[in-house]
């Protein structure tokens, strides 16, 4: 099972066989969100590929057990929460709670588990002090408490960053309580009024490496098969993680570390100073959220996306394309003789680490072959169909009803409702009976000039929504 994939690793920087730790089970972690805020469409990239990951896995006969952490308590989170003029815990609830809605209207299945820095406190200090007990970390007079970044062998090893380089183009803060700038706090002393937890080292919380380091081991035990993420936390994010955890263990932390690509916004990079960041629920709010799924799909993981009007148009379209071929059809189960080559060529490239692009390829192949066959073996061409709706959802598309998506009733900014077009086909119809063609035809003109393409068929006519 496992012989023929081949999954990209950051930390040797090639594509290396997956085989798992334990044969049929597969243990990994990805970073999650910082619950302070809206989620935005970088987290949607990761919320997607790592969605899509976990979905071919199983259906490769792997048992997964993803964790997905959530930080619920960081700098960030207490400004915003003072800021709002609320308390941390509503916050942080009414942003995780938007959080889920988000990811579900992208399809995205829940992680095995969710866990919390907050619940972890404990494990984070006994992880902080068997590394203070080894060497690997220290007490400041103020409360806080340091990794020692020159104790670890191998520190850079993942950005395949030398030690001296990363000094001489450091941007650190200077602490006066370090005993080397390059050292990273594991925790934080608590200033008058702040959120603390009480700690050997006083009353304080957690850095953000060290919650990552903690609760993966917890949860998935000191060495685990795959460790995923965005492409900002390679760098300190992940390489601390790294030092923490084989400095702690003694043991190899992670086999395969995964990272997808970043989104740009008209090939620009997404930040709010160029006015161009958007959150997950801006986006929805104007676009279907399968055509959303789509385009993030579209691209490989580990590829930077464009995200864009014209390439969303170009996704609505290619979506379009696959509803298409499922329209009018009963998708009969799925039949293995009549697409065997399909799935086998579908399989072939979801091996070769995750290739969502040739994937889709295989799929609008397929859905070619289903139009072919509409016509004269339609029987065919609902097994097929069948099979097609079934390699949709191992990327999780194809999910609707045919109609209900070619008919853009997600489309928010359709020019007339559903009522008012099928007025208009009722008029064609009439002026067609009355031999008006030029009538007619003037209304189909009208319609497609507002992105609603007319079809007709023995059955009458049916219409579907591009927009223009």
């Amino acid at each position: 099972m496992d012989s023929h994939m081949h999954i990209y690793n950051t930390l040797t920087r090639r594509k290396e066989p997956f085989t798992p730790l334990e044969a049929g089970k597969v243990s990994m972690y990805v970073c999650g969100m910082t619950v302070y805020d809206y989620c935005h469409l970088g987290h949607a990239r990761v919320m997607v590929a790592f969605d899509i990951i976990t979905r071919y896995l199983r259906e490769r006969g792997y048992d997964v057990n993803y964790v997905r952490n959530i930080t619920d308590i960081d700098d960030k989170i207490l400004k915003r929460a003072d800021e709002n003029g609320e308390s941390i815990t509503a916050l942080t609830e009414r942003m995780i709670d938007a959080m889920h809605e988000d990811e579900a209207r992208l399809f995205v299945l829940p992680p095995s588990h969710e866990p919390r820095a907050t619940g972890h406190i404990e494990d984070i200090v006994a992880m902080i002090e068997t590394l203070i007990e080894k060497g690997f970390a220290y007490a400041a007079d103020n409360g806080d408490v340091y990794y020692r970044v020159r104790k670890f062998a191998n520190y850079g090893k993942l950005n395949n960053r030398q030690l001296d380089d990363m000094r001489s183009g450091a941007r650190v803060d200077v602490d006066v309580h370090k005993e080397d700038p390059l050292d990273f706090v594991l925790w934080k002393a608590a200033k008058p009024g702040e959120a603390h937890w009480a700690s050997p080292w006083g009353n304080g919380r957690p850095g953000w490496h060290i919650e990552c380091s903690a609760m993966s081991t917890c949860c998935l035990g000191d060495t685990f098969d795959i460790h995923g993420g965005g492409p900002d936390l390679t760098f300190p994010h992940h390489e601390n993680e790294i030092a923490q955890s084989e400095a702690a263990t003694g043991k190899t932390y992670v086999n395969t570390w995964m990272h997808a690509g970043a989104v740009r916004v008209n090939q620009e990079k997404m930040s709010k100073s160029l006015g161009n960041f958007f959150t997950i629920r801006d986006v929805l709010a104007e676009h279907d959220p399968e055509v959303v799924r789509f385009l993030l799909v579209a691209s490989h993981y580990r590829s930077p996306i464009n995200y864009s009007v014209d390439s969303l148009t170009e996704a609505r379209k290619s979506l379009t394309r696959l509803y298409t071929a499922l329209e009018g059809l009963e998708p009969g189960e799925a039949n293995r003789d009549a697409a065997s080559a399909y799935r086998e060529r579908f399989t072939q490239v979801m091996d070769d680490d995750f290739n969502t692009p040739e994937a889709l390829a295989v799929m609008f192949e397929l859905a070619r072959e289903v139009n072919r066959a509409k016509q004269d073996q339609p029987v065919e061409a609902a097994k097929m169909a069948g099979e097609l709706k079934q390699l949709g959802s191992i990327l999780g598309l194809l999910q609707q009803v045919p109609q209900t998506f070619l008919k853009g009733t997600q489309q928010q900014g359709m020019p007339l409702s559903e009522s008012e077009i099928e007025a208009k086909i009722a008029q064609r119809i009439e002026a067609k009976t009355n031999k008006d063609f030029a009538q007619a035809d003037a209304i189909r003109d009208e319609l497609a000039a507002m992105g609603i393409i007319l079809k007709d068929s023995r059955e009458g006519t049916s219409w579907v929504f591009e927009a223009p």
